[in-house]
């Protein structure tokens, strides 16, 4: 069996290089265990340029899509290209799969994989980028505890990771997985609100990115809950109250909610789309 730390990287864009960066920087492996495979040129110049992944780290092995022999692989390729790359890596002697591959279910991964190959699925989100992610693993019938605290470790090196029953990552995908965006938007109107109240922009979208990580840091560090926590703001007949009032009001509460809700409608639906995608697809898909 291949080294615990020697990995292969199948896909080099934003998500499969986060995770590189995460894993080396972190100490997880050595830039020499690690090998990058990308199909595309362009992401190839990016990756090998002085900022990129293999100009940081002196040793890291980059393909032009070829899947060389392994036995422990990511797959961080689109969801339309998974099956065709499975495939390859069945071929290429992979018995452990940790697969960000939105929307393509174990059962599938498992079947295109080689038999009795442990298969791991994660849905990480954006923040990984900044190794701040909020990510949730589910494992395949063939997948044991060290499977699972290999994958696990590998999340780790972006951000927290939980456990969940795969039926639940749609849900996650709603909810932490499309999170950012609303943080993102509520930073939007926040700075906006500021700069209609007379601040100038860059103080506005300060003072609003800071509020936004204090905000976060007090709910991750106080071991308070959100309710306790805006309870704790809020003086009776004050700024804070009168704020709430209009967000009720307008109904910021209920929007949120039936924002995620939606989400996690759409997830199961782009996930049965995979699924149809896969039954269908023949031949060899591209590593990229």
């Amino acid at each position: 069996m291949a080294e615990e730390r020697d990995l292969l990287v199948v896909g080099g864009g934003k998500m499969g290089a986060a995770l590189v960066d995460g894993l080396l920087s972190s100490g997880w492996a050595r830039p020499d265990q690690v090998t990058v495979t990308e199909i595309a040129a362009g992401r190839r110049a990016d990756l090998n340029a002085p900022a990129g992944l293999a100009g940081r780290y002196p040793g890291l092995r980059l393909l032009d899509g070829r899947l060389p022999a392994a036995h422990n692989a990511i797959l961080a390729v689109k969801p339309g290209d998974a099956q065709g790359v499975c495939r390859r890596l069945g071929e290429a002697g992979v018995g452990r799969l940790l697969s960000i591959a939105a929307g393509v279910p174990l059962r599938d991964l498992e079947s295109w994989c080689p038999g009795g190959c442990a298969v791991v699925r994660a849905m990480p989100n954006m923040a990984a980028l900044v190794r701040t992610s909020a990510t949730a693993v589910s494992a395949g019938v063939s997948a044991g505890p060290p499977d699972i605290e290999w994958a696990t470790g590998i999340m780790r090196s972006v951000g927290t990771v939980v456990e969940v029953p795969e039926r639940l990552l749609d849900a996650v995908t709603g909810l932490s997985g499309s999170g950012p965006a609303y943080v993102f938007l509520v930073a939007e109107a926040m700075i906006e609100a500021g700069v209609l109240s007379g601040l100038p922009r860059p103080v506005a979208s300060e003072l609003v990115i800071h509020t936004l990580l204090g905000s976060a840091r007090l709910l991750s560090e106080t071991g308070e809950s959100a309710e306790a926590l805006r309870a704790a703001v809020t003086s009776p007949a004050g700024t804070t109250a009168a704020g709430l009032r209009q967000l009720e009001a307008h109904g910021a509460r209920s929007a949120l909610i039936e924002a995620i809700t939606a989400a996690v409608q759409r997830s199961r639906e782009l996930g049965s789309s995979v699924r149809e995608l896969g039954s269908s697809a023949t031949g060899p898909s591209p590593a990229g």
